[in-house]
């Protein structure tokens, strides 16, 4: 019996001593950016990795206002969150129909829906951008709200109906028989209880969105619609040199998606279990 517990303890100080390293591979170096952000440039040089001695605010303020990281701080949420809302609309209803309706052919059509989950992008980058081209969205935000909200809606759909399948028929059989329709059924019983995965879904789709590089790159040619990620890369070209002001523009760019994920963090994971796919 000592020798059993001896093992499982010396286990579970493996385990955490892997996912230990683990969250110091992750956080260190968004520690260490962070930091750098509100030090001056040189002692960025002397103390790299080092707590600044005085935090300053100069760098961000420049990266913000001078090196235009306000305006494509502004194009991402004018990106993000109609993709959000889009997203979260279709595949809310998408997932309520395959999970819970009657409908002849729907797995056949859940299943053509799902190979979109096994088509790589750069097999359908040519004939996209043609069809972008073809309706006249080049240097249209539409063209990246449009594509990246088709592109998310498969694996949205999937996590959607992954819930609602979850959620027990008495429900709906009980709106019935009061006379709910069965849109009022879905609005008023299933969607208050998908919220756990609801706001699952609000953070994985505005993560997608806000890290996206190249449909900006693909579609929005004139700087004043560039988003974070693309105008980053023209940023760092610019300011190459000036470490201080690239840490302070990758803080810009990734300060909103850690403070996304740190509010909505345990409806994240109370929506995965939930859902049945963890």
């Amino acid at each position: 019996m000592n020798i059993s517990k001896l093992q499982d303890q010396i286990g579970r100080t493996i385990f955490y001593f892997v996912l230990l390293i683990f969250v110091l591979i992750s956080v260190v170096p968004i520690i260490w950016i962070w930091s750098s952000a509100f030090k001056p440039k040189m002692e960025i040089f002397l103390n790299p990795f080092g707590i600044p001695e005085k935090f300053i605010l100069d760098n961000l303020l420049h990266a913000w206002s001078i090196g235009r990281m306000n305006v494509y701080f502004w194009n991402s949420i004018y990106v993000s969150i109609p993709t959000v809302l889009i997203v979260l609309s279709v595949a809310s209803l998408a997932g309520y129909g395959f999970a819970k309706l009657s409908l002849w052919g729907k797995d056949i059509l859940f299943f053509i829906l799902l190979l979109g989950l096994i088509v790589p992008f750069q097999g359908i980058i040519v004939s996209l951008y043609q069809t972008i081209f073809s309706l006249n969205l080049i240097d249209n935000r539409w063209a990246v709200i449009l594509s990246e909200s088709a592109w998310q809606v498969p694996f949205s759909t999937f996590l959607m109906r992954s819930f609602f399948r979850s959620l027990p028929d008495e429900f709906m059989d009980a709106a019935r028989i009061d006379g709910c329709s069965e849109f009022q059924i879905f609005r008023t019983i299933m969607l208050p209880l998908a919220k756990p995965a609801i706001l699952s879904l609000v953070m994985i789709s505005f993560m997608w969105i806000w890290n996206d590089f190249l449909l900006s790159l693909l579609f929005l040619h004139k700087e004043s619609l560039r988003t974070l990620p693309l105008g980053l890369m023209f940023f760092r070209g610019r300011y190459s040199s000036d470490y201080a002001l690239i840490a302070a523009g990758v803080t810009i760019c990734s300060a909103p998606i850690i403070i996304v994920y740190v509010f909505l963090q345990r409806y994240f994971e109370a929506g995965i279990a939930s859902g049945g796919i963890k």
